[in-house]
């Protein structure tokens, strides 16, 4: 049987999950791992994955007070680490060629895989009722994520590596964890670091590695206190911005990585017509969310 922490708050009721058995294991490590894909895949972001997946209301609760019930708390969240690290590591190898070659083919299965989630995520939101305040709430958080995405690449100067700009990365990286919908990768191609930061990965460079790690860390922990703040008093309004934000990312994903990578250039790249390259992308988030599908249908087997 699985077992409950209730944290009690003015709003409402946190609850932790304690989930035992080998089955959540496995469930928590696959989800790891994605989210750790999204945290690197270009178009998206792991807090948006943690949302979905239903880890980030308890991952904001377990970082904002870390010594409280730590034992348990670190049960429940020591396969989603592991997987995210271990969704990090091989993604970074496979990104070096999928995206190099395919980009926008892999985006449409990431991009079908979240588009798959939105009515669950929808319901979520709405679990405490929805008014005015919270449509506009959404539409402000959709209409913002948007703008920055159409935008971000035109003001934003090269960077070269440095141990600082690497801890900046990691900033950035830890923003798109306590900011679901923030898809940090794509800043980090407008400043010309994903691909060295992918590579870097991939090598094993502790020079790249370690100051991103910290620069997540630090930015997650200080961050999410306030994050876990508003969910308490805030929940409706906060959730129904996050799920403006993932809205909004999803929308912004078209124009900004798939449309630019169909162009001649990218199509040369992919020795694909544009015929063939539009059917593979329309396959492939169909695919995407028809396996976020069956991962809901897996996550209520095992939900608490």
């Amino acid at each position: 049987m699985s077992e409950v922490k209730v944290v009690k708050t003015d709003k409402k009721e946190i609850v932790i999950p304690d989930e035992r058995g080998l089955g959540n294991w496995l469930l928590r490590l696959l989800k790891g791992i994605l989210i750790g894909i999204g945290a690197i895949l270009p178009g998206l972001s792991g807090g948006v994955l943690a949302v979905i997946f239903g880890v980030y209301d308890h991952m904001m609760v377990f970082l904002s007070s870390l010594t409280k019930d730590f034992l348990k708390r670190l049960r429940y969240f020591l396969p989603i680490g592991i997987g995210g690290v271990i969704g990090i590591l091989i993604f970074s190898v496979a990104v070096a060629y999928a995206f190099s070659s395919y980009e926008p083919i892999f985006v449409c299965l990431f991009l079908g895989f979240v588009v798959g989630t939105l009515p669950t995520i929808f319901h979520k939101a709405g679990s405490e009722g929805r008014g005015t305040g919270e449509m506009l709430s959404l539409l402000l958080g959709m209409l913002v994520i948007i703008a920055l995405m159409l935008m971000g690449g035109s003001y934003l100067p090269q960077l070269r590596p440095s141990f600082p700009v690497w801890i900046g990365a990691g900033f950035l990286i830890g923003i798109g964890v306590i900011i679901p919908g923030l898809s940090t990768s794509n800043f980090l191609m407008y400043l010309g670091l994903y691909e060295k930061m992918a590579q870097g990965v991939k090598d094993l460079e502790f020079t790249v590695i370690i100051p991103i790690m910290i620069g997540v860390a630090l930015t997650v922990i200080m961050l999410a206190k306030g994050a876990t703040w508003l969910f308490r008093h805030h929940y409706s309004i906060v959730y129904h911005i996050i799920f403006g934000l993932v809205v909004g990312s999803c929308i912004a994903i078209v124009p900004t990585i798939v449309v630019p990578a169909l162009r001649q250039p990218g199509l040369n790249e992919m020795g694909l017509t544009f015929r063939v390259a539009v059917v593979l992308c329309v396959a492939m988030f169909v695919v995407g969310a028809f396996l976020s599908y069956l991962f809901s249908l897996l996550e209520k087997k095992y939900e608490t």
